[in-house]
């Protein structure tokens, strides 16, 4: 049994890299031994001194030299903070937490919507290194706000990175889950749909699973304070997101009556998710 003390012990790290990804976006590179170990979909605590804690999920995975990044958008004060970081800052980080992504060989197919598609990109890695078929769908309300496409496509190639904007000014016209029911509806057999995003995505994405009969896991994002399963911030009907998640099958959230109704704030209060 793993030493869980490595994990939870607080570790500094240094900001190697700093990349804009879009005007709200930026992926923050850093070197960390365990962090490079993580499974897509696995989360990091992101202590930012004099600020906060938050969970980040992980866009890069065990570079040359043990680097990894988490690709950040800003809507914050704990966000905001992290990107005014510049090379050579610190910030302090713990785990990987949670459970990462069941790899599936076959074809598959990935949606993220906005900075969901960051803990996609070192999946898309691991399946085609799995002797996997990925397609991948990247959703954004304009051009300009859709991320990590240059790095999906050199990873899947051209064809197989499709892409959804509201306004049109990029790919598909309409939200990334009307594209996916689009394909589902030609009748094109997947072995997998893995999803991360926005709940209310989350929830079309498990719907049209459902109907489509094709499993699916989903990363499920909520309020996490300890990301160890003692406070229960993150309670969603009996299960902790960051123990029991925050990757879940489409079988345990069909059950979940509050996916895609409620979420909870930083008191516990359940507030409709809109």
């Amino acid at each position: 049994m793993k030493n869980l003390d490595f994990y939870h012990k607080p570790r500094i790290v240094k900001v190697l890299k700093v990349k804009v990804e879009s005007p709200t976006v930026k992926t923050i590179f850093f070197k960390d031994k365990l962090a490079s170990k993580a499974k897509p979909g696995q989360f990091l605590m992101v202590w930012i001194p004099g600020v906060d804690e938050v969970p980040m999920s992980l866009s890069y995975i065990g570079g040359g030299g043990d680097i990894s990044a988490i690709t950040v958008k800003m809507v914050g004060e704990a966000t905001k903070a992290l990107h005014k970081l510049k090379n050579g800052d610190i910030f302090g980080i713990r785990g990987p937490y949670g459970n990462g992504f069941n790899l599936v060989k076959g074809d598959v197919l990935l949606i993220g919507g906005g900075v969901g598609v960051a803990p996609l990109l070192p999946l898309i890695k691991q399946l085609k290194n799995f002797g996997s078929k990925p397609v991948l769908i990247v959703g954004a309300k304009s051009k300009d706000e859709l991320i990590l496409i240059r790095e999906a496509k050199k990873i899947l190639g051209l064809k197989n990175v499709l892409t959804a904007t509201e306004d049109g000014s990029e790919g598909f016209k309409g939200l990334a889950s009307n594209l996916l029911e689009e394909i589902l509806r030609e009748g094109k057999l997947f072995k997998q749909i893995y999803a991360s995003g926005p709940e209310l995505m989350l929830k079309k994405v498990l719907n049209l699973a459902l109907k489509f009969k094709v499993e699916a896991q989903l990363s499920l994002t909520r309020y996490i304070k300890c990301g160890v399963g003692l406070c229960g911030s993150c309670a969603i009907n009996g299960l902790r997101v960051c123990t029991d998640g925050p990757i879940f099958s489409s079988k345990i959230l069909a059950k979940i009556k509050e996916f895609g109704v409620y979420s909870r704030d930083a008191s516990g209060r359940r507030i409709k998710i809109e």
